[in-house]
């Protein structure tokens, strides 16, 4: 389970949903809906991370912002 931040917007001027991953820089997707752009984004990370262990290059941690006492 990938527990990266997540940002996902409709875009007027691509007419779909739009999901960022803040953490990991270039790693973002669309989709027609809401679901299709979280399932894109999703395959798009897994890609991210594998190039980047397969070329050395660092991994971000995930930063997590709530922290609960």
């Amino acid at each position: 389970m990938m527990k990266y931040e997540l940002i996902i917007y409709w875009s007027e001027a691509d007419n779909s949903f739009i999901a960022e991953v803040p953490e990991l820089p270039g790693c973002a997707a669309d989709g027609e809906t809401y679901s299709d752009a979280l399932h894109n984004v999703q395959t798009v990370m897994q890609e991210w991370l594998e190039t980047a262990r397969e070329l050395g290059r660092p991994i971000p941690q995930p930063k997590g912002k709530l922290a609960y006492a």
